[in-house]
């Protein structure tokens, strides 16, 4: 029985957001492939978890018999988190570009699963398992583009879920999203459509690829 973590943090609900969209055609695609199995479900925007703190960071290295109370409080929190994580046989994530980089939401639940020991450093007990990360933006920072320069989440991402906690990353990028709202934009409107409509079919064969190497 799979289980798949799914990661919204799109401050916008349902179909105003891309990225919701798009994660949610490949969670129904998913869970058509896996009916008997698991979704734990996580919106950041409407239940955030706690930032860093100093007592979550320090319990992290301090045995639990020399953790304060403070400590072992906050560090529960990143325990819970970092178990949801190690469940999962794949990961949804999505994460809409926010003035260049990941909502802030997205950057507090990745800094309470990134634990040296154990999801990060020699082997992370994370390491390998499939993650899809819907990275939709309002325009193009595609090579290329003329703000190629500002792309700060898939660069972003590929360094902390490949390089740090050891996850193989797969990215579905619907573009120029803010065309349909920003008269300026209205020319690219033809190109937001075309964008979307690969990122959900990607968004499905991407589900289905990862039910059958999973049930192999």
């Amino acid at each position: 029985m799979a289980t798949l973590l799914h990661i919204d943090s799109s401050v916008f609900p349902g179909e105003m957001s891309s990225s919701r969209s798009v994660a949610d055609a490949f969670r129904r695609a998913w869970e058509e492939q896996h009916p008997e199995g698991v979704v734990i479900y996580r919106d950041l925007a409407a239940d955030p978890v706690p930032h860093i703190t100093a007592d979550a960071h320090t319990g992290g290295f301090a045995a639990p018999s020399e953790r304060t109370p403070e400590q072992s409080a906050a560090f529960a929190v990143r325990v819970r988190l970092i178990e949801e994580l190690e469940r999962a046989d794949a990961i949804l994530i999505g994460a809409p570009m926010y003035n260049y980089g990941i909502p802030s939401t997205l950057k507090a639940w990745l800094d309470n699963v990134i634990l040296p020991g154990r999801t990060t450093g020699g082997t992370p007990s994370v390491q390998g398992a499939p993650v899809t990360v819907v990275a939709s933006r309002g325009g193009s920072y595609a090579p290329g583009a003329p703000r190629e320069g500002y792309e700060f989440v898939q660069n972003y991402l590929t360094a902390v879920l490949n390089g740090s906690l050891g996850l193989d990353p797969h990215f579905i990028v619907p573009e120029f999203t803010m065309a349909p709202r920003n008269p300026a934009m209205s020319e690219l409107i033809p190109l937001f459509e075309a964008s979307r409509e690969r990122a959900f079919a990607d968004a499905i064969t991407r589900a289905k690829e990862l039910a059958e190497r999973l049930a192999a």
